[in-house]
């Protein structure tokens, strides 16, 4: 814990000494007259995705859920994604983002659909300040959007976090921005987030969650980038916390063939899960539930002039995630072997076939802590 505050202390004293750097970048940056462009300028995106699901374990359903008794739905078409977005250019500085996801729609929507809802200030590169419901940065895949990823989905562990408050979608606000130290550029992001999801009327409790993220590129020419997380908090008046580092880079094999690899590790507090257990069933501490996980995503691509066809993608995501490993550990690893087809530029349609092999060391009958295998045929298209 302490080396998380000493961690945020040095994020907001870098932050201090930055500011003449600041202030002296946003006067040179800001004499184009805004009369020169028409403001507001509207940008809109929209994603569509789509699924065939395939259950191939016995008694397992396509949401991987066990079941003893009765029917097993183990094939089904599913929306996965279907998102709306708006983000409008105020003037040169400042922008408002809305997003949803209209596919929430297909089951209760308490805390769902509305997404990103929040507006940016952008000083300079230095510096922009961001408040409202988006995704905090702690980790890769806060910073990828949900089309581009390299799998079908994201990890495990980071709905896992997103739970405790960490990643995904959450209401705050924060301080990000950019520097060269040197010849390494450095991205820099500090939020205060009440941690409790998208969604919510107010926080849970009067406790906030603070993270500092660094992510320093090590190699321009293979994309090397080493990202850096920590973060403390209070969630009903017991002390929560979040550590992970993270690695990415890019390799060009050949003028058609790349290789692309991101590994992040995490480990925090599982408050959700504490706080989800009966009171007398309880351990002592929150401090003694402790989630923590681990993936690498290898990903080749070759690209190819075919019609319409732009790439041919191969990936494997291999993780760990134990969701309570100091109490009652339960390793669950899972294997995503995926092959996709590009179409047009930058994922605009995308057809991904593969598979999730999921492995517990102890199963749970009728519940989704089971092992299982499912197949899967998803259709992308985004704007």
């Amino acid at each position: 814990m302490e080396c998380i505050r000493i961690i945020l202390i040095l994020n907001a004293a870098f932050i201090f000494l930055l500011f003449p750097l600041i202030v002296n970048a946003q006067t040179t940056e800001n004499t184009t007259s805004e009369s020169v462009v028409k403001y507001p300028q509207f940008q809109f995106r929209g994603l569509f995705q789509g699924r065939f699901l395939a259950a191939m374990t016995d008694d397992v359903d396509v949401l991987g859920v066990h079941h003893t008794t009765g029917e097993v739905t183990q094939t089904s078409f599913d929306i996965k994604r279907m998102r709306v977005g708006l983000t409008t250019k105020v003037s040169d500085a400042t922008e408002v983002v809305i997003l949803v996801n209209l596919a929430d729609f297909k089951s209760d929507t308490k805390g769902k659909v509305l997404e990103n809802a929040y507006a940016k200030y952008t000083f300079s590169k230095y510096i922009a300040l961001v408040g409202g419901q988006f995704r905090a940065p702690f980790g890769i895949e806060d910073q990828v959007p949900a089309d581009i990823i390299k799998s079908f989905d994201f990890s495990n562990q980071y709905y896992e976090f997103g739970k405790n408050g960490w990643t995904s979608f959450q209401i705050g606000a924060g301080i990000i921005g950019g520097v060269d130290i040197g010849k390494v550029p450095v991205m820099y992001a500090f939020t205060i987030i009440n941690g409790n999801g998208k969604n919510q009327e107010k926080d849970k409790d009067n406790g906030k969650q603070y993270s500092a993220r660094w992510v320093f590129g090590l190699s321009k020419e293979h994309k090397i980038n080493l990202g850096l997380n920590g973060g403390f908090g209070t969630v009903a008046t017991q002390d929560v916390f979040a550590v992970g580092a993270d690695i990415t880079s890019n390799f060009k094999l050949s003028d058609n063939l790349s290789l692309d690899m991101q590994m992040e590790y995490k480990q925090g507090t599982n408050h959700n899960l504490y706080f989800s257990l009966p009171v007398d069933s309880r351990a002592v501490s929150v401090a003694d539930y402790q989630m923590r996980g681990l993936y690498f995503l290898p990903n080749l691509r070759y690209a190819v002039t075919y019609k319409r066809l732009s790439s041919i993608e191969l990936s494997c995501r291999y993780e760990t995630l134990d969701s309570n490993y100091k109490i009652d550990s339960n390793v669950r690893r899972t294997y995503t072997p995926m092959i996709s087809l590009e179409f047009g530029k930058a994922y605009t349609g995308r057809i991904e076939l593969g598979f999730t092999l999921d492995n517990y060391e102890k199963n749970i009958p009728d519940t989704s802590t089971y092992s299982s295998n499912l197949f899967l045929i998803q259709l992308q298209c985004r704007l």
